[in-house]
């Protein structure tokens, strides 16, 4: 078999496409085994002794999520892992789950991690050119900063509060849920822009989800 570039874009096109125009029932496959994914980069857990949220691989799975499926399906995909594990299934990081998990300290994290796929994957379907390295880490790095750790803080915050009684300060709240990971982020985000330049069609698609500018 003949091994050209030419050859490599025509098959990621082809396989793109194909993911934007499949039926209702492999889209749903698709979402459900990318939720796996992030369920299964969830037990990558370095913990913390100061913090309770822990440095895991899921965000990764969040950041691509989109890339591969879509803004709707890339989207579906974390509600189907955060609703899942909230159902009892213990694939949230340390082989946790229940809805406890959801109310704790990591439940805003979990929310982000719901927008930040619709997120990318509204830009990475809408816009050819978002689909190349510099303007994707650009939106990755507004995905994870602020749509994941927005939420993520928050109810960090509400969570401190509640189980303390002392309303945690700006400082306090970066060094428990900012700061430890940042390196590990920056790796991250990084790592799924650079896969998304090398994945996604930079061509428009006439028809399905992604569309021309």
């Amino acid at each position: 078999m003949e091994i050209s570039i030419d050859n490599y874009f025509n098959k990621r096109y082809t396989l793109f496409k194909w993911r934007s125009n499949t039926s209702t029932l492999n889209k749903t496959v698709m979402a459900l085994f990318m939720a796996c994914i992030t369920g299964i980069l969830a037990q990558l857990v370095l913990p913390l002794p100061w913090t309770p949220v822990p440095v895991t691989g899921q965000t990764f799975a969040v950041l691509i999520a989109g890339i591969f499926l879509g803004r709707k399906w890339g989207g579906l995909s974390q509600m189907f892992y955060v609703g899942i594990g909230v159902a009892g299934v213990p694939w949230f990081a340390g082989m946790t789950g229940g809805v406890n998990m959801l109310l704790g300290a990591t439940g805003g994290y979990l929310i982000g991690f719901v927008l930040a796929a619709f997120f990318i994957g509204y830009f990475a379907d809408r816009y050819v050119k978002a689909r190349n390295f510099l303007p994707i880490l650009a939106l990755m790095l507004f995905a994870n900063f602020i749509i994941i750790y927005v939420p993520g803080l928050a109810v960090l915050s509400a969570w401190t509060q509640l189980a303390t009684g002392v309303q945690p300060n700006i400082w306090n709240l970066l060094i428990m849920g900012v700061l430890p990971f940042l390196a590990g982020d920056l790796v991250k985000i990084g790592s799924a822009a650079a896969l998304t330049k090398v994945v996604a069609p930079k061509e428009p698609f006439n028809g399905g989800e992604m569309d021309v500018e």
